[in-house]
């Protein structure tokens, strides 16, 4: 498939709750020791702001979360339920802890290695969900503030933007707090997805600030 160049910097800088629904249909890449290149088309992402309780950033900078409070493009990985790695692309302005949840892609290339990987039936299983796609592109706390848009390791690129009338709003997923902000965004058309997008009622994303 064609290579599109990678997305700028300035496509970071905006509120997650802009760049989440923007992400989708973009490209993540992860130079790889045995793929050579991972390629994965973004299908699924979630928003999270200072302001949200659901938000690592919400009860301000820590050394854990430094890395959402830094400049837009760089990657914030967090360990939960003492076994997964989480990615998320940090948005928005330094000093304020903005980030995307990457929930789940399409496989593009190295697909062999991430079968082996994740072990899974099916290839529509591999990367459905934040934790099966770090385990199959090999993305550990060593890449937390890995750089998007410069670096050499992980990188997002330009692919096919998704039409808005195929974006699907959703709640977030396996929270206990500020569920009613819908700020999960979906390819409607996809059949990759982390878990089954139903509309909502309610259609407009909450507005962060």
């Amino acid at each position: 498939m064609s290579r599109g160049g990678r997305l700028p910097r300035r496509f970071f800088g905006r509120p997650s709750i802009e760049v989440a629904p923007a992400l989708l249909g973009h490209v993540l890449v992860r130079a790889d020791p045995e793929a050579g290149e991972l390629r994965a088309r973004i299908v699924e992402t979630e928003a999270y702001d200072e302001d949200d309780p659901a938000s690592h950033s919400y009860r301000g900078r820590r050394p854990r979360t430094e890395v959402m409070f830094g400049r837009p493009g760089f990657l914030y990985v967090y360990f939960t339920y003492g076994m997964h790695w989480c990615m998320n692309v940090v948005t928005d302005v330094p000093g304020r802890g903005s980030a995307v949840l990457l929930r789940a892609a399409e496989p593009l290339d190295g697909v062999d290695v991430m079968r082996r990987r994740r072990a899974a039936r099916r290839d529509r299983e591999l990367l459905a969900g934040p934790a099966r796609w770090t385990q199959a592109f090999a993305i550990d706390g060593t890449h937390d503030g890995a750089d998007l848009v410069d670096g050499a390791e992980v990188w997002l690129e330009r692919g096919a933007t998704v039409p808005p009338d195929r974006i699907g709003v959703g709640d977030r997923i396996g929270l206990t707090v500020a569920r009613e902000r819908p700020w999960r965004f979906v390819d409607t058309e996809s059949a990759f997805l982390s878990r089954p997008w139903a509309p909502l009622r309610r259609r407009r994303p909450v507005a962060p600030r």
